[in-house]
């Protein structure tokens, strides 16, 4: 059996005996236009899932309403949260955290007692473990309602004392309707404050 083929032609011809056969040797337009589709659906399927899960990571936006977290963050303000970094790490001191009260409403607040410490506010100032806490405390205003950390509170294993920056116009942990708050509870780490755009930034 002999095989050969002409230039520019699309088909290749095979001698069986003294007949010559021809088979076409491309795939028809159909075939080759459904695998482009499919290439296509794929891309954006994959695009679609990359940005979903960024925005769930990343992405959550919170208004801040209120002027508990002055002067960081004041209302009108609109800020993002890492939801994914907890999953690797605890949270740490001084973070601030966006977390949901048993009402089921959203709050930003910062990390002032971690799991497994003694929080209480005596003379105004915050003492955890009977010391008195400084590095960015010892910026704050002295505390005029120490609430229920007037007397020492002892956090229990995944349990955080929250406070808000502005002491004195705050709902916090000091409350009982708001209490030490669960890890589990808390959805994550503020990150950036999205708006306004001119005072767009990393929040500290």
């Amino acid at each position: 059996m002999a095989t050969f083929s002409f230039c520019d032609s699309p088909y290749v011809f095979y001698e069986v005996g003294h007949e010559v056969r021809t088979v076409e040797f491309y795939e028809s337009e159909d075939t080759n236009l459904l695998r482009r589709i499919i290439s296509w659906i794929t891309d954006i399927i994959v695009v679609i899932a990359f940005a979903c899960f960024s925005v769930y990571a990343f992405g959550t936006q919170i208004p801040i309403n209120g002027s508990s977290m002055q002067p960081a963050l004041k209302t009108g303000d609109v800020v993002l949260v890492n939801r994914l970094i907890y999953d690797f790490q605890d949270p740490d001191r001084f973070d601030v955290v966006a977390f949901r009260r048993e009402d089921g409403k959203m709050i930003v607040k910062r990390v002032i007692g971690l799991p497994g410490e003694k929080v209480q506010i005596e003379d105004g100032q915050i003492y955890i473990n009977d010391k008195l806490l400084y590095e960015a405390e010892q910026e704050m205003p002295a505390i005029t309602s120490p609430g229920m950390a007037e007397h020492p509170i002892e956090l229990g294993e995944e349990e955080y004392f929250l406070l808000g920056d502005n002491r004195d116009s705050s709902e916090d942990s000091r409350f009982a309707n708001v209490g030490n708050v669960k890890r589990d509870k808390i959805s994550g780490k503020v990150w950036l404050r999205l708006f306004p755009i001119l005072d767009m930034g990393l929040v500290d």
